[in-house]
């Protein structure tokens, strides 16, 4: 998880200012967008809460679907994985060095 940011307060009278705005709206897909956030928005609010985000693995899935696409055809593994490698898809984890 990787931190979102720290200014919490600002963002939810934000969010609370569109979503009053898109409660008024005519446009069909923001009556829609705000009943979803007025769904979700307890998760949300804890969210940013706590700033934590799962944008850093889902990229990193995503390049490694890339990655496994590009090796398709191969017989080995080892293909796989030294794209991985010289790709630099390979995050730092924690606790362990980052690969040279």
């Amino acid at each position: 998880m990787v931190r979102i940011g720290r200014h919490t307060r600002e963002v939810e009278e934000a969010l609370d200012r569109w979503v009053s705005w898109a409660r008024r709206c005519r446009i069909p897909a923001f009556v829609d967008l705000q009943k979803r956030i007025a769904r979700h928005r307890k998760t949300i609010d804890v969210t940013l809460d706590h700033g934590l985000s799962n944008g850093l693995i889902e990229s990193t899935n995503t390049k490694i679907r890339v990655l496994t696409r590009m090796a398709f055809g191969s017989t080995k593994p080892e293909a796989l994985v030294a794209l991985a490698v010289l790709g630099g898809c390979c995050p730092p984890l924690p606790g362990r060095e980052a690969p040279k």
